[in-house]
């Protein structure tokens, strides 16, 4: 800024002495062309945009002519007080904190942009959590602001339907079970049977066939209810929609340990909100992006996607915690000394991110 002044000041000091050596009639045609010149401009142009330099040039000028020949400048008389004012007001004024939160130091802006650029699916909250995971608390304000003076964009508006936020207040002894499709390479279709502890967003895979059965999908709910053990006890509701693979036998298996069968409404997704965001999550970041072969591939791809879903990925509902941690990290102290390692998991569809030892 101070060079910049000191250039400007130097080239209108040469322009006076060029001005000064010339006759008195080249010097009034000369005025006359500007003159015109400034007409035509104030004609085509409503509202300048002046740089701080030209301020301080005009604002010194005016002090040099007399008033009675303002009427040059293309601005009013007083702007160029207030101008000479705010210039008198800087120079004599101490500075000050300003109010609001700390700024947010380059590193941490550089690590929110790298996630961005690495993920172009990742949007606002989702940088957000993973921050969190890393020991990073930023508000979603703050990380909005840095994506969008990057020009990478703000994160997509989800608002959860009414169910959604029923369901949340009584979440911990809720599952929710249901069925997600998946066509091969060969034009198989392969039906994936999962189920979700809606608490936690901890996925169980339960199995995957071409041929879903109503004996099938009652042996994968005892297998479950095996595997839960003791923990079945923590859970009072299964919701599932009316499929007719869920035969009677599979709401016994369920109620014999305690649990009881919701069945949603017909032709009512949203009833069953959570399993059906959980579809849409596994699809975006992991299955859309990948050709499937058979059921062996299938099922090795998604039990490493639920490793990363259940063990990494951070979700809003939870305090940006994945379903099997129970809390977060301690917050960093020195920023500038921690380094951020990725690891790609899932074919390399998807990275994590830790700090390095």
């Amino acid at each position: 800024m101070i060079l910049s002044f000191g250039y400007l000041i130097l080239r209108q000091a040469l322009q006076l002495v060029i001005l000064l050596a010339r006759g008195g009639h080249a010097n009034a045609v000369e005025v006359l062309v500007l003159r015109h010149q400034v007409a035509v401009l104030r004609r085509r142009v409503r509202r300048l945009d002046l740089e701080p330099a030209d301020r301080v040039v005009l604002a010194g000028l005016s002090r040099l002519l007399p008033r009675t020949r303002w009427s040059a400048f293309f601005v009013t008389p007083a702007t160029l007080l207030r101008w000479h004012r705010n210039l008198i007001a800087r120079r004599w004024t101490y500075p000050r904190r300003r109010p609001g939160r700390p700024p947010v130091t380059a590193e941490v802006r550089q690590l929110v942009l790298r996630l961005a650029q690495d993920n172009p699916t990742w949007g606002g909250r989702r940088i957000q959590g993973e921050l969190a995971g890393l020991g990073y608390r930023l508000a979603a304000s703050t990380i909005w602001a840095i994506l969008t003076r990057a020009g990478a964009g703000p994160a997509p508006r989800r608002a959860g339907p009414t169910w959604t936020e029923f369901l949340t207040a009584q979440a911990k002894g809720i599952l929710s079970c249901d069925f997600l499709h998946v066509d091969t390479i060969g034009m198989t279709r392969i039906y994936v049977l999962f189920l979700m502890e809606v608490a936690t967003r901890r996925v169980h895979l339960l199995g995957a066939t071409t041929n879903p059965t109503g004996e099938w999908v009652t042996q994968q709910a005892r297998n479950l209810m095996l595997d839960l053990g003791e923990r079945a006890n923590r859970f009072r509701f299964l919701i599932r929609d009316r499929d007719a693979k869920y035969t009677a036998m599979f709401d016994t298996v369920f109620r014999a340990g305690g649990i009881e069968v919701l069945r949603t409404p017909p032709q009512a997704p949203r009833a069953n909100a959570f399993a059906e965001r959980w579809v849409r999550t596994v699809r975006r970041e992991c299955l859309d992006r990948l050709l499937i072969y058979n059921t062996r591939q299938l099922l090795a791809v998604l039990h490493e996607y639920l490793a990363h879903y259940n063990g990494h990925r951070p979700h809003q509902a939870r305090g940006q915690r994945p379903p099997e941690r129970d809390r977060l990290p301690a917050m960093v102290a020195d920023l500038g000394a921690v380094r951020v390692r990725r690891r790609k998991v899932v074919h390399g569809l998807i990275n994590e991110y830790e700090q390095a030892a």
